[in-house]
């Protein structure tokens, strides 16, 4: 699902959200409901691919965790309706690379420490934002940086030798930055904007925020650290 450049978004009237957050905000992006429709067809099309695999969910925390959790809850109903049983392990791991808006030169990884139990296992990646470059050819990669953020967290994970390693992402942002990674399953392509919300954050505020949306500059300097 394409969200273009040009797209005004939706006023802010037309939705309820924190009072905290009044001032801070310029448009709804994505309302929540249609983040529900759109994750729910993201696992339709997971459990249609895994086959007879089961899976071990890596949670990329702390703004894949809504996105992470909703979409799991929705595999395991597709599951329960099923005749086959979809066994699912989770594990979490942070990344940190953003000061306020900025991204950083230095990533960190923390958590997820001992996955070597898991060779031979189907990877699941649930961060909640990927960016891609723009051009006449398409790469994805991760928000952070020039994308060595997933590039890091894959080449961490494949040395325990996995099975099969699929990335699926709630937002890919467009970008003219280059290089990249293409994750294998996202739930829209969005313009070249700092969003928060739906667990995205700016500096740990707007995770309440259920949907997602464009924070304005008073929001930044008002939480900026």
């Amino acid at each position: 699902m394409q969200i273009s450049d040009n797209w005004p978004g939706y006023s802010l009237d037309l939705f309820t959200y924190p009072q905290h957050y009044y001032g801070d905000l310029e448009y709804v992006l994505i309302p929540h409901g249609i983040i529900v429709d759109r994750t729910e067809r993201l696992a339709k099309d997971i459990v249609q691919d895994i086959g007879d695999n089961d899976i071990v969910v890596l949670c990329v925390l702390k703004g894949g965790y809504k996105f992470c959790a909703d979409l799991v809850e929705h595999i395991k109903n597709l599951s329960r309706n099923s005749e086959r049983f979809i066994s699912m392990k989770v594990e979490f791991v942070r990344l940190k690379s953003y000061h306020n808006d900025q991204s950083m030169q230095d990533m960190q990884i923390m958590g997820g420490d001992d996955l070597s139990k898991l060779t031979g296992k189907v990877y699941f990646l649930f961060p909640t934002f990927l960016l891609y470059f723009f051009s006449l050819s398409f790469f994805y990669k991760d928000i952070v940086g020039t994308g060595r953020t997933m590039k890091v967290l894959l080449n961490n994970i494949e040395k325990y030798k996995p099975k099969m390693i699929k990335v699926a992402s709630l937002l890919v942002k467009r970008t003219s930055r280059p290089d990249g990674y293409r994750p294998d399953y996202y739930g829209f392509e969005i313009p070249d904007l700092f969003v928060v919300g739906y667990a995205l954050d700016y500096n740990e505020h707007f995770r309440d925020l259920n949907h997602i949306c464009v924070i304005n500059d008073h929001g930044k300097a008002k939480y900026r650290v």
